[in-house]
């Protein structure tokens, strides 16, 4: 006879938000948020902690949420140097047909192939044809250092 076994994971609360990234945009409240890449983000944090520590004022968080997210952005962000992250999003800001995440989810992702890109990220597929987001892609990729 066997004794029932303790569920192994906690209830999921029912998703309530009409968010949606599928061939429509659904942001919700999001929707004129602006979004980052992973690489501005991670620029984002370096500078905000070193203003910290130089003004000598601000604790720099230190507990696990913060160096889990770092490690996080230093393993996926894309480009590492501030300089290139800042030619990144100039190149996508040049493109307003997109929306903010659109554009924040090409520079993090980095898609190889207008197809990826649209598999990925379904909203481009009615807005741009495979030539045009092709050439957006390998101007992004030029940019990318492979260390």
């Amino acid at each position: 006879m066997t004794t029932p076994q303790p569920p192994t994971a906690r209830a999921k609360d029912p998703i309530t938000g009409d968010e949606e990234a599928g061939k429509e945009l659904r942001l919700g409240e999001f929707t004129n948020a602006v979004g980052l890449t992973l690489s501005e983000a991670r620029t984002l944090m370096s500078v905000i902690f070193e203003h910290r520590r130089e003004a000598g004022k601000y604790a720099v968080p230190d507990n696990d949420i913060v160096k889990k997210t770092q490690d996080y952005l230093e393993v996926f962000s894309r480009f590492k140097q501030q300089e290139t992250a800042q030619a990144v999003e100039r190149i996508l800001v040049g493109q307003s047909d997109l929306s903010s995440f659109e554009r924040a989810q090409l520079g993090s992702l980095c898609c190889d192939t207008a197809e990826e890109a649209k598999t990925l990220i379904p909203s481009l597929a009615e807005k741009r044809t495979d030539e045009d987001l092709q050439d957006l892609l390998e101007e992004i990729t030029r940019l990318r250092q492979f260390v």
